[in-house]
């Protein structure tokens, strides 16, 4: 990779939100290093690179300690330290807690908790070593909520919500940033994964994976990448629904606005419309 242009880590890369923000990395003229357990990984590689970037595809199982450090060894191999990472990878599943799979169920917790856990101290270290960089988080608006029918998701993004905003305060003055994005309902392979296209939630109507990373990354006309657009505050905003309330992402990208790099600057958290249904739901 050209050591001359800035690199970008993203999980959960080969589909929806994840790919989206990988996109808007490889625009702004990021290297990437991508990783997912999908076989279309490979295929969002390939098509990344005609942007002119650099992209390493790494295939790993992030419910494992040795997934997470497969990806943390391609993400710093040569010695460079990424400038900004997306820990976007993230599984749940519907249904009742007791009928629920215990495998299915744990690996809920491997992948949403410990896998943000472990990647995040080992590349947070790296950038502390470096003294810069920036951290983005995909949390979930169902963090702020308890979750009948998808009890240990909603507990796995309560967690992810309150570390981050943890951490982010002990990183105060570091030069190192970390933000969380709370999407709401997307439409992504989510719902088939989890069992879930029949709930409520699941055939109701969806936010664009496209149009949420643009609202993170383009949504203000502060200039910068769309790594320095992550920023050390918090933002509620209706990605459905729009607005001009207090703290909303804000509109259409315009002449001007900062890239995804910018967005990440100062570690906000970008919240999304909250989706209120009955029974059996499903969040992604």
């Amino acid at each position: 990779m050209n050591d001359a242009r800035p690199l970008a880590l993203v999980t959960g890369a080969s589909r929806g939100i994840g790919r989206e923000l990988a996109a808007l990395f490889a625009a702004d003229g990021y290297d990437l290093v991508l990783a997912a357990r999908s076989d279309t990984l490979d295929e969002v590689a390939a098509d990344l690179r005609t942007s002119g970037a650099e992209v390493v595809s790494v295939h790993a199982d992030l419910r494992t300690p040795e997934g997470v450090r497969a990806v943390h060894e391609a993400a710093t191999a040569g010695g460079r330290v990424p400038a900004a990472a997306a820990l976007n990878a993230g599984v749940g599943i519907g249904g009742a807690f007791v009928d629920a799979e215990l495998g299915d169920v744990l690996s809920i917790v491997d992948v949403n908790v410990r896998s943000t856990v472990h990647l995040a101290h080992l590349l947070l270290n790296d950038m502390l070593r470096a003294g810069s960089g920036r951290m983005l988080v995909t949390s979930s608006v169902v963090s702020k909520m308890p979750g009948p029918y998808q009890a240990v998701y909603n507990a796995s993004e309560a967690f992810v919500q309150s570390f981050t905003d943890g951490v982010r305060k002990e990183l105060d003055g570091s030069g190192v940033t970390l933000t969380a994005m709370l999407p709401g309902a997307t439409d992504t392979h989510f719902f088939a994964r989890a069992g879930m296209p029949d709930t409520i939630l699941g055939k109701a109507p969806k936010d664009d994976p496209a149009h949420v990373a643009r609202r993170l990354c383009r949504s203000d006309a502060r200039r910068g990448d769309c790594g320095a657009r992550l920023r050390a505050r918090e933002i509620h905003g209706g990605l459905r629904h729009g607005g001009a309330r207090r703290g909303d992402l804000g509109g259409s990208p315009g002449p001007g606005q900062a890239s995804i790099g910018a967005m990440i600057r100062d570690g906000r958290t970008a919240q999304s419309d909250r989706v209120r249904t009955a029974g059996r739901v499903g969040w992604s």
